[in-house]
């Protein structure tokens, strides 16, 4: 007896989990970056910040509403971030190093700007 072929779900799969960061921008306030869909995963966020693209990094956010959860991953995130940055031999981005020495403290990054860690 043959088997009933599985019909592909016409409704889209929103089970992902999204991440973004709340970014400074001085006198005009604090606002999370735009971010395009494709880009808004873990992996590019942690790129985004070992290369220096975000002005003054606050905060990242994850969130996933089909399971229902959201929470800062801030520290997270910076734990990731120097732990890459270490691994590569890779000077810390100016605009990154505020968010790693807030999030997990001076004492893990090095404090001469562009260091190599």
């Amino acid at each position: 007896m043959r088997q009933p072929r599985s019909t592909p779900s016409l409704v889209p799969s929103y089970d992902l989990n999204v991440y973004i960061v709340l970014d400074d921008f001085g006198k005009i306030g604090r606002a999370y970056r735009e971010t395009d869909e494709a880009e808004a995963d873990l992996e590019t966020v942690i790129e985004n910040m070992m290369e220096g693209q975000y002005k003054h990094p606050m905060r990242v956010v994850g969130f996933n509403t089909s399971e229902g959860w959201s929470r800062d991953v801030s520290e997270d995130v910076a734990w990731e971030v120097v732990e890459r940055l270490r691994s590569e031999g890779k000077a810390i981005p100016a605009s990154t190093r505020d968010f790693l020495t807030f999030h997990i403290g001076e004492n893990e990054v090095p404090m001469v700007e562009n260091s190599r860690i």
